[in-house]
């Protein structure tokens, strides 16, 4: 049966060309993961604040450089994209910022991220948020991007408005987390915003 609507963005759109560094124009840098981040990315998930507010956790290096392999392959599958968020003069990893379940036909997707923790409070995913958002909505075309997060997380929801994302509502106990079901805020930005 035809669809009566063509795709927002035809199967391809990502995956034709390689992924971008994207700079965000103020010190930092979204570019693809390398091995190398591992050691970075692993200590990063031994704060306790990552255990809070995510679902993994990461037991070695050699467990991480799984994890980046996954997200380096991602970018061919076009289901998912991340980036990590660099220091733009030290390429010290500050933290990442994804698209994650992408569908390029309603050219819908949702944005992610976490900071390291020496990162926090310096507006690093706003900033990277922000860059990430430009790129998808303006450069490639998406439609829109969605933003969820425990309700909890005052921090997250900060990010998400200074970064357009407007408030839609709350999904009631809709995210498990390691203390229980967490109601989560669901914001949002559509291409012209």
């Amino acid at each position: 049966m035809p669809f009566l609507t063509d795709p927002v963005l035809p199967a391809g759109s990502l995956a034709t060309s390689p992924q971008p560094v994207i700079a965000t124009g103020d010190g930092l840098v979204l570019r693809p993961w390398r091995d190398t981040d591992a050691p970075a990315v692993h200590a990063a998930f031994q704060d306790p604040l990552m255990h809070r507010w995510h679902v993994r956790a990461a037991d070695s290096i050699e467990e991480v450089t799984g994890w980046i392999e996954e997200w380096v392959t991602a970018w061919s599958e076009e289901k998912a994209v991340q980036w990590a968020v660099v220091d733009e003069d030290t390429d010290g990893l500050r933290g990442r910022v994804a698209l994650r379940g992408i569908e390029l036909g309603d050219g819908v997707a949702e944005v992610a991220y976490w900071t390291t923790p020496a990162a926090r409070g310096r507006g690093v995913a706003a900033r990277a948020t922000a860059a990430l958002s430009r790129w998808a909505l303006d450069d490639i075309g998406f439609h829109r991007l969605e933003l969820l997060h425990a309700t909890a997380n005052e921090a997250s929801c900060r990010v998400a408005a200074r970064t357009g994302f407007a408030l839609e509502g709350t999904k009631r106990s809709s995210g498990l987390h390691q203390d229980g079901w967490h109601d989560m805020h669901l914001h949002a930005r559509v291409r012209g915003d």
